[in-house]
């Protein structure tokens, strides 16, 4: 049976939390952006599926970079379905990464992404 950990608000309130909350929220962003943006530019500069296919995995290359070098500060939960297994096996809690970090950096990037598109 799974045991979910759900977390308490002094936990959200500790430094090593909030530290690991803002390197796992920037580096998500970045990953994701950089992904959405390597996409939009390598489209729009050639049209080639290879290309732009090409410029999309170098990105995502070297963000896989820093993230790994970030993890450490964060718990490096670069996929999130090993966030979602840490979760479901409680050694993390669903105050700490889902609802917080994964929600608003997907609201923060497609606010970004939308308006770059245009």
């Amino acid at each position: 049976m799974a045991k979910i950990a759900l977390g308490t608000s002094r936990e959200a309130t500790k430094p090593d939390c909030i530290q690991a909350l803002i390197v796992e929220f920037i580096v998500t962003f970045l990953y994701v952006f950089a992904g959405v943006g390597s996409t939009m530019a390598a489209h729009k500069l050639s049209g080639d599926a290879l290309v732009t296919l090409s410029f999309v995995a170098v990105a995502h290359a070297l963000l896989v970079v820093v993230m790994i070098s970030a993890g450490h500060i964060s718990g490096g939960h670069l996929n999130p379905s090993v966030t979602l297994g840490l979760l479901v096996g409680g050694h993390i809690t669903i105050v700490l990464h889902l609802i917080l970090d994964r929600s608003i950096n997907s609201i923060f990037n497609s606010l970004l992404s939308s308006s770059l598109s245009h």
